[in-house]
């Protein structure tokens, strides 16, 4: 087959698959169904069912899939994370980054991943540290929205071309919208931002009894109020990411910078 019989082809599964997500996206059943099980799911823990090369990552499967295809996109040198727990989310974005580099042949001034936490406990700083991606990894501890450390956060930034957040920490409407006014200027055009756990709108507030987010007061609301700000003009939410996902924690979290 000749290379421009492939590339229609392939132009025509892909416009396929783009109406196939769009469908799914309106069909309100389904998208029930989606969150049902999600809530269900969440009763068993199973997001905690997963690692990522030897690190527990304590993400939807889906959603996995969904960082893999915005890295092979965007191909971005600098991804932030706030939050990091066992650090498997460090390791995946590391070793994505490092297959960019290996495709490209990148050799000097490898890609990195900045990781930001309030508590970075020991002995799962000494396991990202060790694993064989940790020098690509990068963790400061401390508040996500503390000047000081957002000032680190900012000096590693303005070494990068392209620059990918992702924002998985204090859950509460507050402290996520702090983080989305400080993140996302430094999202390069055509990058994301992506804001986890907004499903958290979706779920009963019993599943929250010991923590101080939940209906009315989580990751979505301060999504939809840091678009409504001027801080938020330049983004949009991609739905084309969740309908086709269909099981995510981030329902109108996939925000991407226009440009």
């Amino acid at each position: 087959m000749a290379k421009q019989d492939y590339d229609a082809v392939h132009q025509a599964f892909r416009v396929e698959c783009e109406e196939n997500a769009r469908g799914a996206g309106q069909d309100q059943a389904l998208q029930e169904k989606s969150i049902d099980w999600l809530v269900h799911s969440c009763r068993h823990k199973y997001s905690y069912n997963f690692t990522w090369l030897g690190r527990p990552i304590i993400q939807y499967p889906q959603d996995i899939v969904a960082l893999q295809e915005l890295v092979w996109t965007v191909k971005p040198d600098l991804i932030i994370e706030t939050g990091i727990a066992h650090g498997g989310s460090l390791i995946l974005n590391a070793s994505l980054l490092a297959l960019l580099d290996l495709c490209e042949g990148r050799v000097e001034a490898p890609r990195q991943v900045l990781g930001v936490d309030i508590e970075i406990r020991a002995h799962n700083r000494a396991a990202i540290e060790q694993h064989p991606l940790g020098s690509r990894i990068t963790m400061l501890e401390g508040s996500s929205i503390d000047d000081a450390l957002l000032e680190q956060v900012r000096r590693a930034a303005a070494k990068a071309q392209r620059v990918m957040v992702i924002l998985d920490s204090n859950h509460t409407h507050d402290h996520v919208l702090q983080e989305l006014q400080h993140y996302s200027p430094l999202v390069t055009p055509g990058s994301y931002c992506v804001v986890f756990d907004t499903v958290v709108e979706h779920m009963p507030a019993e599943f929250f009894p010991d923590r101080p987010w939940g209906p009315g007061n989580n990751p979505k609301t301060a999504v939809h109020a840091f678009l409504q700000s001027p801080a938020g003009e330049p983004f949009e939410i991609d739905t084309a990411i969740q309908n086709k996902l269909l099981i995510t924690v981030a329902p109108d979290g996939f925000l991407k910078r226009r440009g």
